[in-house]
């Protein structure tokens, strides 16, 4: 544990030499998820977002890693169909000035809980996704971020030879707010 907090007080002394800005904060919000599956009727499903996010800036770019609990899914067929994963996306941030900026990047996700009205179907889902986010957002002054996403689905979800694929689709509405900062203002 201590080398760990040696280390990464080693970065962030490294960061804030060479002008870095890091801010590391908390974030949370709301999920309008959907299944792409080939012949079946899929409708959205309003789920959650919960995780906290570091943001490692450079003049008008950011770099920012996030790990977030989401509850995804879809309404398949009059069924409610319920997934759970651990989301890491790595965010490239392009700020435009005034705090606002353009987001993309990739989104890595792994599969914690998956079921269809209340049944378990993990054994017929892969346990990792990997997805690409595109949207845009807004740093305020005051240390609070908004931002709008939109994660597209890449890769396969599904394992069972019964469903030709399985894609996820998530429109993300989050609010987040930096606790820790270090480096200039």
């Amino acid at each position: 544990m201590k080398k760990i907090i040696i280390i990464l007080s080693v970065v962030a002394i490294n960061c804030i030499s060479f002008g870095q800005k890091i801010d590391i904060g908390i974030k949370g919000g709301l999920n309008f998820s959907k299944l792409n599956i080939p012949d079946i009727q899929t409708s959205n499903k309003t789920g959650y977002h919960l995780g906290a996010y570091s943001l490692f800036k450079f003049g008008n770019l950011g770099l920012q890693p996030e790990i977030i609990f989401s509850q995804q899914g879809s309404t398949v067929d009059l069924a409610d169909w319920d997934t759970k994963y651990i989301n890491i996306p790595i965010i490239l941030k392009l700020y435009l000035g005034a705090g606002f900026n353009l987001q993309a990047g990739p989104q890595f996700g792994f599969l914690n809980k998956a079921e269809l009205d209340e049944n378990s179907i993990e054994d017929k889902l892969k346990t990792a996704d990997v997805s690409a986010g595109l949207g845009v957002g807004w740093d305020t002054p005051i240390g609070l971020k908004i931002d709008a996403r939109y994660n597209l689905g890449l890769t396969d979800n599904s394992d069972d030879p019964a469903y030709e694929t399985i894609k996820s689709q998530v429109f993300q509405l989050s609010l987040g707010f930096g606790i820790f900062k270090l480096g200039k203002k």
